[in-house]
């Protein structure tokens, strides 16, 4: 729980919005349902998640903007290259 202004505020699970570029379903996620690999460069840094109308597996480019927003919300991460 949070408090924000002297008020409680309670926190719900995060829902990011998605759609699947085979069936055109729109839907909302859970953090649990994407995954998101970060590589060394834009090409090799994604998310991914299968689709829950046509169970086709999506694989979408992620951006600075995006990667944040996911590991913000606990998407688990994938890294793919070295820290090091």
């Amino acid at each position: 729980m949070s408090v924000m202004f002297g008020i409680p505020a309670t926190v719900g699970p995060v829902l990011y919005k998605a759609a699947c570029p085979e069936c055109r379903a729109r839907f909302e996620l859970s953090a649990g349902a994407l995954r998101l690999a970060i590589g060394a460069s834009r090409r090799t840094t994604f998310y991914s998640f299968t689709c829950p109308e046509c169970d086709m597996a999506v694989r979408k480019p992620a951006g600075e903007r995006i990667v944040e927003l996911l590991t913000g919300g606990g998407v688990r991460t994938l890294r793919l290259y070295s820290t090091v």
